[in-house]
């Protein structure tokens, strides 16, 4: 199934609701946006998400990306964002989608 452009925005707009010091997983949003998987939710943010607060979509286990570890956890940090052991802490710091 394609993405449409209103899944896009949905998404887009989730994610930039996330306020300073606070996170989301991929798996939040795909369910606050009612898309059936979090990946398509990592393939918007991959392709769309430049001028988004990228940095605070994480995984499902508080890991950041890989390839954008150092840079998303130094950003997080700098919001406050409680990081242990190279995982943000999902209890303290997850953001609750109304």
């Amino acid at each position: 199934m394609a993405t449409t452009d209103d899944q896009v925005e949905r998404v887009r707009a989730l994610v930039a609701s996330i306020p300073p010091g606070r996170v989301a997983t991929y798996g939040d949003i795909a369910a606050a946006a009612g898309l059936s998987t979090p990946r398509t939710v990592g393939w918007i943010m991959r392709t769309d998400a430049a001028d988004l607060p990228w940095h605070r979509v994480i995984g499902a286990g508080g890991k950041p990306a890989a390839h954008l570890a150092d840079r998303q956890l130094r950003l997080l940090a700098a919001e406050g964002v409680p990081i242990r052991e190279g995982r943000v802490h999902l209890r303290a710091a997850r953001f609750p989608f109304p």
